[in-house]
């Protein structure tokens, strides 16, 4: 019995031990099988990690081969921080290509990310090359001649105001000295004030890619007041005299040619040839204040002129060269150029009662002006330039001979102007000037709507 009673529990506490055993072995089993699915979804997800990073340096590969046209695609300029330079063109000074440039121009470098963002929401390829854009970027104008040009089959219309004031005093000795320091004779002080306005409208049309012409017409309203006073005369009554004048002035054609294709760290250079008309009233027409003889001994009269010249009076070729360079973020530009005038003969000028004083041939001076300057793309729509204008007046001559009194004239100006872009093809620029040179305009003052077609 009792061995029986032993057989039978060691028989359940065989099978409870064989049922633990069973039990334990089916949940390692479970646990085995649980870590090769773990291990298969790791091997899974590391090969899906695998094929990221190849599709992500096959991309990479990608855009580094296709950087240089996406730079230039990022430094396509527009006219007044619109358009071309987007131009420089119009850059602008840019805008010759302007879109400049000098169009106009419109930060393009903040612009061509912003494109590539909205291609990417709208399902674009965003390693895609963008169509290559060869035109100088974007700059705020500051100097007449533009950098960047205005588009093939596009024209701008760009109406502007300008305003210069200007002011000089000059003291004159004519006398002789018995003693030194003690002047026998008569001291002439004379002070100057001149304002000048000048309304233009101005055209650019875009040949080709890299070739527009320019034609501008302005209207010229001028003023000036003499203040004189003669000492050792007995009195001390100041003469004012009061002059003004107004009319077209000089019409001016020109024709720029961007000469490569420039891009990030490299420079591109536009040359630039124009020409100006003498369509102004010249100083030749308008009568001068003399009763005889304007100089030599028998001289009367103030020498000035009844009213003022609206232009300079002599044709007039000036060929240049601009050149652009980005350097992320900002973009350095300049310019050189020669302006030549030429003479005319058998001048006449005008004096009181109708009577002319013959002059002969006058050659006005060559000038040779340079510049340079900054421009920083503040956001999308606004930028800033800052630079410096130096022109440099030969020497006018008369029948061969210097004209006496005349000499070289250097005319230093620093610059500062603003770009604001409303929309692809409305922008406004602003810009001031300070003269450096005693006798450069103290301030002058230009806005200028570009308006790209």
């Amino acid at each position: 019995m009792q061995l029986a009673h032993t057989l039978r529990a060691g028989s359940a506490g065989l099978s409870l031990l064989l049922c633990s055993a069973l039990a334990q072995g089916q949940q390692e089993e479970r646990s085995i099988t649980d870590l090769a699915a773990e291990l298969a979804a790791v091997k899974q997800q590391l090969a899906e990690q695998r094929a990221l990073l190849k599709a992500l340096k096959t991309e990479m590969e990608q855009l580094q081969a296709m950087r240089p046209a996406a730079s230039a695609a990022e430094l396509e300029s527009r006219r007044g921080a619109g358009g071309p330079y987007l131009q420089a063109g119009s850059a602008g000074q840019g805008a010759s290509a302007q879109a400049p440039t000098q169009g106009a121009q419109a930060p393009a470098i903040a612009a061509a990310p912003s494109a590539r963002r909205d291609a990417a929401q709208e399902g674009g390829a965003v390693g895609k090359a963008p169509e290559r854009d060869s035109r100088p970027p974007e700059v705020a104008p500051i100097f007449e001649a533009p950098g960047v040009l205005t588009p093939k089959g596009h024209y701008v219309l760009e109406p502007s105001v300008q305003f210069g004031y200007s002011s000089s005093n000059r003291v004159a000795l004519v006398g002789y000295t018995i003693i030194p320091a003690i002047l026998i004779g008569l001291v002439d002080v004379r002070e100057i004030k001149r304002n000048t306005f000048t309304a233009a409208l101005t055209g650019r049309y875009g040949i080709n890619s890299r070739t527009e012409i320019e034609m501008r017409v302005p209207y010229v309203y001028r003023s000036d007041s003499t203040v004189s006073r003669e000492i050792f005369t007995g009195t001390s009554v100041e003469r004012v005299f009061e002059t003004s004048g107004r009319a077209i002035g000089d019409v001016e054609v020109a024709l720029r040619r961007q000469l490569n294709d420039g891009g990030a760290d490299k420079p591109f250079y536009v040359a630039g040839l124009r020409v100006k008309s003498r369509t102004g009233r010249d100083p030749f027409e308008v009568v001068t204040d003399c009763s005889q003889r304007c100089v030599g001994q028998n001289a009367s009269g103030t020498g000035l002129p009844l009213t003022l010249p609206t232009g300079s009076g002599f044709y007039a070729v000036q060929p240049s060269l601009t050149w652009l360079f980005p350097s992320d973020p900002a973009i350095f530009f300049g310019s050189v150029s020669y302006l030549h005038n030429f003479k005319r003969k058998n001048v006449t000028r005008r004096i009181l009662n109708g009577e002319s004083e013959a002059l002969g041939t006058v050659a006005p001076g060559a000038v040779i002006g340079a510049n340079f300057g900054i421009g920083l793309a503040l956001n999308e729509k606004a930028s800033l330039s800052l630079g410096y204008d130096h022109q440099s007046v030969a020497r006018t001559r008369q029948n061969g001979q210097a004209v006496p009194g005349s000499v070289r004239t250097q005319l230093g100006t620093l610059l500062m102007g603003f770009t604001y872009r409303f929309n692809e093809k409305r922008s406004v620029n602003i810009s001031v000037g300070a003269g450096l040179t005693r006798d450069t305009p103290d301030v002058s003052l230009s806005i200028r709507v570009p308006m790209n077609f």
